[in-house]
């Protein structure tokens, strides 16, 4: 059975930090690009950043840029979302997602919540 399971999420202020974990398990996590995405009420799910098997490439949404830093770590099986200088606009759930290279096939976590708020 596949799993993805993101924590760290929680409520902090503008101008904050957070890291986001995704732990991986039911795969061979280092043949599967990984990527977060979020959610805010009422919207559609967005692409935050994504990084390849490696971690060699990574991506950001302009909304995002200079700002995050994904990360991957193939030892512990985890990805990682760094969240610096935070805005009331980033507040969403943020998912995790797994695309398998083999097959394309695609997995998601249950989400974390971010709340960004004085």
């Amino acid at each position: 059975q596949v799993q993805l399971v993101e924590s760290g999420g929680g409520l902090v202020q503008p101008g904050g930090s957070l890291r986001l974990s995704c732990a991986a398990s039911g795969f061979t996590f280092s043949s599967a690009a990984m990527s977060w995405h979020r959610q805010a009420p009422g919207k559609e799910r967005e692409l935050v950043a994504t990084i390849s098997t490696l971690g060699g490439t990574r991506n950001y949404a302009d909304s995002v840029k200079g700002r995050f830093t994904i990360s991957r770590d193939n030892t512990k099986n985890t990805v990682y979302l760094q969240m610096n200088s935070l805005k009331p606009e980033d507040t969403a759930v943020y998912y995790c997602r797994a695309r398998r290279i083999t097959t394309g096939y695609i997995d998601w976590g249950q989400g974390t919540q971010v709340t960004v708020s004085s």
